[in-house]
């Protein structure tokens, strides 16, 4: 039987377990995206998980669409992360940072240095807005329609992506992983309800699934396959996305890109475990599964994942809110521990309440 708490070969590394510290959005970065001091210390608190996946993390200033949320296209924001991985590497871990843009998810309002300021729209595949408000610096606000994003759109969001992956690997993180979920700009594209093109970008399977194809092998082109992982989340509705045929589309997405030797999958489970196992079918390389089995906001527990790597569908498992609550997740997890229930009033913005003030367990 594959045990949680038992070696796993990752690429190049050697991680010491099969757990794995999910991304998760703490909007706690300055208003140019650096993250803060104690990012460091948050980090490093959790590194005795086998991997951390970092938080979003925007290659570029127009790929923000939510406040404080840290940059990697900066001279100040690659320094500020490189104090964070060397606190993660001093610990004994290992990170991984989560390049995300948001696409539609945005407000011309909300970044500072880019031009959005001077009311350039968030970008799209379509001009379909997401439902919900908009988070920005003053407040909620209704969204815009986004404006169709041009093939040079498409083409420089390509290359920020692969510059972004450079970057990550020179502020010192181990590789990095290529947000296609949660409603994010990758998953919009693949989203049959967000993306109503008509050029080669939408309408057939193979040519919603190109954008997340070409963005992953531009990644793997710069800093090598074996350093890009790939996160998913079928029929995840963010912000009223839908998605009428994720049983074609994310079958095809991994047959493609699992060509590209890309060193993970990593799929947010919404309760369709078959099409999980599917998935797991069509990927060569490791497979980590965030466990959401009743498809709600709840993460699993620790017999989800024994049991999801006792029948071999997952390689490694992923938790996220857990480990906001319990940075010694694996200790617990492994002496019968209980755990700790988050806050959820302090998972967003604030400084260390709610961030780096959880302790280890004690009795």
């Amino acid at each position: 039987m594959t045990d949680l708490f038992g070696e796993v070969k990752l690429g190049a590394l050697t991680l010491p377990n099969r757990l794995v510290m999910a991304p998760l959005t703490r909007n706690r970065a300055d208003r140019d995206g650096v993250p803060g001091e104690l990012a460091a210390t948050y980090y490093a608190q959790r590194a005795s998980t086998g991997l951390i996946i970092s938080e979003g993390t925007q290659p570029s200033a127009m790929a923000q669409g939510l406040p404080r949320t840290p940059g990697l296209h900066t001279e100040a924001q690659i320094d500020a992360w490189r104090a964070v991985t060397d606190a993660v590497h001093a610990a004994g871990g290992h990170v991984y940072c989560q390049l995300m843009h948001t696409g539609r998810v945005g407000h011309p309002d909300l970044v500072r240095h880019s031009s959005l300021r001077h009311g350039l729209l968030p970008m799209a595949p379509s001009a379909i807005p997401p439902l919900g408000m908009a988070k920005t610096y003053d407040g909620p606000k209704e969204f815009v329609p986004p404006r169709v994003m041009t093939r040079h759109d498409i083409e420089v969001t390509i290359a920020d992506f692969a510059d972004g992956a450079r970057n990550a690997i020179r502020a010192g993180f181990d590789g990095v992983e290529l947000h296609s979920a949660s409603g994010v700009l990758p998953h919009q594209f693949l989203a049959d309800g967000a993306n109503q093109r008509t050029d080669e970008y939408g309408g057939s399977v193979t040519n919603r699934v190109r954008f997340a194809v070409e963005l992953s092998e531009a990644m793997a082109d710069a800093i090598g396959a074996d350093r890009v992982g790939l996160r998913v989340s079928p029929g995840h509705r963010f912000m009223g996305l839908t998605e009428s045929d994720v049983d074609d589309v994310y079958p095809e997405l991994a047959h493609v890109v699992g060509k590209l030797g890309l060193v993970f999958l990593h799929v947010y489970e919404t309760g369709n475990r078959p099409l999980t196992r599917v998935l797991r079918s069509r990927w060569p390389t490791a497979f980590i599964v965030n466990p959401h089995p009743d498809g709600g906001r709840a993460s699993g527990t620790l017999a989800d994942a024994k049991e999801l790597l006792a029948d071999g569908t997952a390689d490694l498992v992923s938790f996220g809110r857990l480990f906001i609550a319990n940075p010694d997740l694996l200790h617990r997890f492994q002496a019968g521990l209980p755990l700790t229930e988050p806050d959820p009033t302090t998972f967003y913005e604030g400084e260390h309440r709610g961030y780096v003030d959880y302790p280890a367990y004690a009795p």
